[in-house]
């Protein structure tokens, strides 16, 4: 890989990929929307920032050129807001990614999808990539994200080849996301522990989320979806107490039944929906079927075929915190 174009470079998972490209010698393109994005990605070391969004398929297939693979990790990722913004980002969005790829004749595309496309159906214990997407996502997130997925691999082709890698529950040092809404909560006394938290859970670090990629671009099948993962799951309370030690935040022990989590999310997210609330509901119902329950998946395919190893350990990890 000599060059790579990389969406949602200003982000998380971006800023890292983009650092591990350049620590590779891989000249990196990278979109930015605002200034701000912009300045973000050529800190993490991008050569590049192609000045435009999601929607300006010409200008980003004109960033495109010449490039090796494309890397989407660009997304609307929230528990609750308007259809629009997700239909727009997460679904529109990928498609012109794609358009554009195709346009300017890249020949890969990766993309950074979730575990979060199954959320919905029965809880997601022990799923590989044969895990049927459920019949009503649980929330607007996992609903478009899977959307996109599929697109993803539907554009699989001669012309092409699409694949797309699955992270759950991404964390490290640098987080932007996960981590900080967590400790926002334990601020502001609203953070519980449902069923008391002690569950098993199945995490990625940011590193091992690179790895992924990285290797998705050089070695995966055209039209196939892997899982990354840590490797075995985690306690969910002491994994999240962890990190938030590492921040200076206690969590308490306060928790709340995982049936009554549930039935107020089941109740307030429709009322919210009816009365065309903008504010975020109680409980989101995303929230609980990702965060709120065991979650364990099975990445036996990408160490399998990709020779993905996860080298990052969660204890290594959690001593690089904060």
């Amino acid at each position: 890989m000599d060059k790579a174009f990389v969406t949602g470079g200003s982000g998380f998972v971006g800023r890292n990929l983009i650092a591990e490209l350049k620590r590779q010698g891989v000249a990196v393109a990278a979109l930015a929307r605002s200034d701000s994005a912009a300045q973000a990605v050529r800190d993490a070391g991008a050569d590049e920032a192609v000045r435009a969004g999601l929607g300006d398929t010409a200008l980003m297939a004109a960033g495109m050129r010449g490039c090796d693979v494309v890397f989407h990790a660009a997304a609307y990722v929230n528990l609750w807001g308007p259809a629009k913004d997700f239909h727009e980002v997460n679904v529109q969005g990928t498609q012109n990614v794609i358009d554009a790829a195709k346009q300017a004749g890249v020949p890969r595309l990766v993309h950074v999808s979730t575990e979060a496309v199954l959320a919905g159906g029965p809880p997601i214990v022990h799923a590989d990539e044969t895990w049927p997407y459920p019949e009503h996502p649980a929330g607007l997130y996992p609903l478009t994200k899977g959307l996109a997925e599929q697109r993803v691999i539907a554009a699989n082709g001669p012309d092409l080849t699409t694949v797309a890698v699955r992270p759950p529950l991404i964390w490290g040092k640098g987080d932007t996301s996960v981590l900080p809404q967590i400790a926002t909560a334990v601020k502001s006394g609203q953070w519980y522990w449902f069923g008391g938290g002690n569950y098993l859970h199945t995490t990625t670090h940011v590193a091992n989320v690179v790895e992924g990629l990285l290797l998705a671009a050089e070695k995966g099948r055209g039209g196939e979806i892997y899982f990354v993962t840590d490797g075995p799951p985690v306690i969910f309370k002491g994994f999240i107490t962890a990190q938030l030690a590492a921040i200076g935040v206690k969590p308490g022990n306060r928790s709340m039944p995982l049936w009554l989590a549930a039935l107020i999310a089941n109740t307030t997210e429709p009322l919210w929906t009816l009365l065309g609330l903008t504010s975020q509901p109680p409980l989101p119902r995303t929230a609980i079927h990702v965060l709120a329950q065991e979650l364990i998946c099975d990445d036996s395919k990408a160490r399998r075929e990709l020779g993905y190893q996860g080298k990052m350990s969660v204890e290594a990890g959690l001593a690089e915190l904060p």
